[in-house]
């Protein structure tokens, strides 16, 4: 193969090109976090934090030069020289579209350390948060959390790549995070693994003996009296609903109002009244719901009415995700041992940590199971559903 014929033709330079724009955000994520934690740059990087309020007004004009000519025209000047050296190295043109990229960001800086320009990029823009935090690119909403959430999480710029991979595009340390089903054995594996992160725990069981580590909060509620929780509610960062319950092969009437009050409305009932919270502007940014589903979704968990009552709450919950004013993860579980399946073959110490350490890297849908066909069927399901849902319905809120 002629790799020279190969590296002249058009698509494969701007495929370059693209690949040259990912790696000068990269330079970019990395110089920033350097400015976090390499003490020469740390004092310069503080300039633009201090440059900014919370409504991402900036705190005078001075301040925001200041942060301008000491923060952002380095990094710039950063990305421009990293991206002419490999651009110089291959010495393929298509690379260059990096060093024009990096201009981009040069150039209004500079303007704006004289105060030339007064017009702030995308993700400091003034105002109220409007969306939740994006996926893959960062918004405001994603940007402002590493002003005023944690500092030293959410580090990206444009692509959130580096965060997934570091595993900061969720911070938990600080967090009020409340655990239903918290006496069960995944609850408690969730506790324990949650604390060593730092976070703040509210245990929502419905057991009056069980018993908790000592810096646990316990709240005790029953099955129907979820509105009872409406107003502790308000004080919650991140809700995760994990109760439930398994009938295997009962099929009485008794066993199907059951299954459905437990696994479908009282969840629903819970995220509602979460979700009902989010009120403020950094609402949005910070609080979460995290909604273990169970992998019956897809596959076959041979207890029918766990399998529908959990299909329906999975679809129900996909359907809320399209207005959701906060993040909404689901759990997607396979079988670990527990009181409900005292068969499951993983170990739920295992799924706590593989559930935190996804939800760190943004994982919408969390998936942890032994069983590939999930990891292929499920987000196949959850697109088609969600496209359906969103073509043959519309949100009639205001």
């Amino acid at each position: 193969m002629d790799f020279n014929l190969l590296f002249s033709q058009p698509i494969v330079q701007l495929l370059l090109g693209l690949i040259s724009i990912v790696f000068a955000e990269v330079v970019r994520d990395i110089y920033h976090i350097a400015g976090h934690y390499w003490k020469p740059l740390q004092n310069f990087h503080n300039l633009h934090h201090k440059a900014y309020r919370p409504d991402l007004s900036i705190t005078s004009l001075e301040a925001y030069k200041k942060a301008q000519l000491y923060n952002d025209v380095p990094e710039a000047f950063v990305m421009l020289g990293a991206t002419a050296l490999v651009a110089e190295i291959s010495r393929n043109y298509g690379m260059w579209f990096g060093c024009l990229y990096s201009l981009m960001f040069l150039i209004p800086a500079l303007a704006r350390s004289q105060g030339f320009l007064l017009v702030t990029d995308f993700s400091h823009k003034q105002g109220e948060l409007v969306d939740i935090p994006s996926f893959w690119i960062v918004n405001r909403t994603y940007h402002w959390r590493h002003h005023f959430d944690r500092g030293d999480a959410y580090f990206c710029g444009y692509f959130t790549l580096v965060d997934k991979i570091l595993g900061t595009s969720l911070s938990l340390k600080g967090k009020v995070v409340a655990i239903t089903g918290s006496s069960g054995t995944l609850g408690r594996a969730l506790i324990e693994e949650l604390l060593l992160q730092g976070a703040k725990i509210i245990a929502i069981t419905t057991a009056s003996d069980a018993q908790f580590q000592p810096e646990v909060e316990v709240w005790q509620w029953q099955l129907g009296a979820e509105d009872e929780l409406a107003e502790r509610l308000k004080k919650i960062d991140i809700l995760i609903i994990n109760h439930g319950i398994n009938v295997y092969g009962d099929r009485t009437y008794t066993a199907i109002q059951k299954s459905y009050q437990v696994n479908t409305f009282s969840v629903l009932k819970l995220t509602e009244l979460f979700l009902q919270t989010v009120t403020q502007s950094s609402h949005k940014a910070i609080k979460e719901v995290w909604i273990n589903t169970s992998e019956a979704e897809v596959n076959p968990a041979f207890s029918p009415l766990y399998e529908l009552s959990k299909r329906t709450i999975g679809d129900l919950i996909t359907l809320r995700r399209l207005d959701a004013p906060c993040v909404i993860r689901k759990l997607v579980l396979g079988p670990f041992k527990s009181q409900l399946n005292p068969y499951g073959v993983m170990s739920a110490r295992w799924v706590a940590w593989a559930i935190v350490a996804l939800a760190k890297r943004d994982f919408r849908n969390i998936i942890v199971t032994i069983n590939p066909i999930t990891y292929i069927a499920f987000p196949i399901k959850e697109f088609f559903q969600s496209l359906y849902f969103s073509l043959f319905t519309k949100s009639t809120e205001k």
